[in-house]
């Protein structure tokens, strides 16, 4: 087994709990194979009095987590020779604002992002490290990956991003897997049916599916048959949903229990720009 590079040692408590694991959550860390090149990463605290700033600064160590967060990150979804996107700096931006997280590129140009984290937010959080490295996490996500020249599904966009969260380790504790309504309802509904081809048909399916994205408008037909053996995403939905449902029987069989619908996991927009007017 390779040997994790010191780099990514840590001293700071664990960042994911078994016990709380959602049921699709891999049960072992990605192995980081690759080192990449990492773009300028800052932090701007917008009011070093606020309660959420010292939460941050309590529970995450700036000089290592952020760039494990984007190894993580570029590991899940590239190979060491894969075409990236040129993103050149990302600045964290903590302040109080009406929403939780969202992702944009500078005035400067769209190689440069910005991560903006609403304070309040951090102060209202039960497991603060986890929550917080699990919402940058996401974030990062959409400072590398492609998105069809910018006509993505946005649901398809959200739900790698939790794919990426949940196979760094970082699922929140309130997901749960679901198969109701369509498969690009975005964030953790479209994640974890990502998951699902990931597993049915290799590693590397979603990387895949990122790579899809990077030349050309979007084309849902063939960006899902080219990587998941000429199947049209409706077809892989439903298939999706039997064998939830499936697991779901067997689940009850084993504990002489009825069985349950699955319960739809509560989605907590994270990418929405707030209107100027709410910004505080």
């Amino acid at each position: 087994m390779p040997v994790v590079p010191t780099y990514f040692q840590q001293d700071m408590p664990v960042i994911s709990r078994p016990d709380q694991a959602p049921v699709a959550t891999p049960s072992t860390l990605p192995i980081r194979k690759h080192k990449f090149p990492a773009p300028k990463l800052r932090v701007h605290l917008d009011d070093i009095g606020h309660e959420g700033s010292s939460v941050f600064l309590s529970n995450i160590k700036g000089n290592e987590d952020l760039e494990a967060q984007v190894q993580n990150v570029l590991n899940l979804l590239y190979t060491h020779d894969s075409v990236r996107p040129d993103t050149r700096s990302v600045t964290f931006v903590f302040r109080q604002y009406q929403g939780l997280a969202y992702t944009t590129g500078t005035d400067l140009d769209d190689d440069h992002k910005e991560i903006h984290v609403n304070l309040a937010y951090l102060t209202r959080v039960k497991e603060p490290r986890h929550e917080i490295l699990g919402v940058i996490c996401h974030e990062l996500v959409h400072c590398f990956q492609w998105n069809a020249e910018g006509t993505c599904n946005g649901g398809l966009i959200e739900g790698i991003a939790d794919w990426v969260r949940l196979n760094a380790g970082l699922s929140a504790t309130h997901w749960k897997q679901e198969a109701g309504g369509s498969w690009d309802g975005g964030y953790q509904h479209t994640g974890y049916f990502l998951e699902y081809l990931e597993q049915r048909f290799g590693t590397g399916t979603v990387r895949k599916i990122n790579e899809g994205l990077r030349v050309g408008k979007y084309d849902e037909k063939k960006l899902f048959g080219g990587c998941c053996d000429g199947k049209e995403v409706e077809e892989l939905w439903k298939e999706y949903g039997h064998e939830l449902k499936k697991k779901e029987a067997e689940k009850a069989a084993e504990g002489g229990e009825k069985p349950t619908t699955t319960e739809e996991g509560k989605t907590i927009p994270t990418d929405t720009p707030p209107k100027h007017e709410d910004a505080q």
